[in-house]
């Protein structure tokens, strides 16, 4: 499986004021796959614009033709299964089948408390998310659905005509621990990684590797338990928060180094944040444009 490069474009721009050209520009320049946060506000964005990504990705889909688009991720910390699936049914037809979600259990951020309740713990988010992913499999791929679980029902949801994309659109499962690893070999097309938390102070480049290379390998041993070929996923890594998380956009040759490094672990897809001036993603934006079409051609 060759080597992908793929954005992600964080949607705090109002559209017609230079939310658009960046999606534009992201097809132009050959990325595979153009993501967006699906937050309600993240981190040190929280206290300026921020737009739901759905809308924002409805929105892409009518100004590209070719990239694909998608999540990068959705969790279930303000989400709902039923109307989650509506909405990525109509998105999914809007683009023409070119969107895919990127799935996840969320974290402690704003999100986790916006609707009112208490932040998850992990075993919690857990839990969740495995109800989750399998509730939501079910309504993008039967026109009806009727379900009761612990944390999420359905009363004869109807989602016809379903997906555009057959049987529905993939999954990138985000997950690093053997649930999580489970739920991705079961119903992900991809698994996606951001590297190992715990070293993102204090790591170094070389304990991170070694650690996505420990998390590949769980995948492939939980795609084994179930007789599936794990060679046969995408392998994702969502850049800028590893150890070295500035090195990839440092140049071209930083870019072709780091993301060899990665695609010798078997990840497949390197996805890059679009470079926001003074933010933890500020980035040259030339370098940026230079990776974008000359990064992946070095790899050979």
């Amino acid at each position: 499986m060759s080597l992908r490069l793929s954005t992600v474009i964080l949607p705090y721009r109002r559209w017609n004021d230079g939310g658009r050209a960046p999606w534009q520009r992201a097809e132009e320049l050959g990325f595979h796959t153009a993501y967006t946060y699906d937050h309600l506000s993240w981190r040190t964005f929280r206290d300026g614009p921020w737009f739901g990504a759905v809308p924002t990705l409805t929105a892409a889909a009518s100004v590209t033709q070719r990239m694909r688009l998608g999540t990068l991720v959705t969790s279930p910390n303000f989400r709902h299964p039923v109307t989650l699936a509506k909405d990525l049914i109509s998105l999914d037809d809007i683009s023409d089948g070119r969107i895919t979600l990127g799935i996840g259990a969320g974290g402690t951020g704003f999100d986790a408390t916006a609707l009112g309740q208490e932040p998850w713990t992990p075993r919690e988010r857990a839990d969740r998310l495995g109800e989750f992913v399998p509730l939501l499999d079910r309504l993008l791929t039967e026109d009806s659905v009727s379900y009761g679980g612990d944390f999420y029902s359905a009363h004869e949801a109807r989602n016809i005509p379903g997906c555009v994309q057959r049987p529905r659109l993939p999954f990138a499962v985000a997950a690093t621990g053997p649930r999580g690893m489970r739920l991705a070999a079961r119903y992900g097309q991809a698994w996606v990684t951001t590297g190992d938390p715990k070293l993102y102070e204090t790591g170094t480049p070389e304990e991170s590797r070694r650690a996505i290379q420990d998390q590949v390998d769980k995948l492939g041993k939980a795609c084994a338990d179930i007789g599936r070929d794990a060679d046969a996923m995408e392998k994702t890594l969502l850049t800028g928060f590893t150890p070295d998380r500035q090195r990839p956009l440092e140049s071209v040759d930083a870019f072709v180094d780091f993301a060899g490094s990665h695609a010798a672990l078997g990840i497949t897809e390197i996805v890059l944040h679009w470079p926001i001036p003074d933010s933890d993603f500020a980035a040259d934006e030339t370098v940026f444009e230079r990776i974008a079409t000359e990064g992946l051609a070095q790899l050979g």
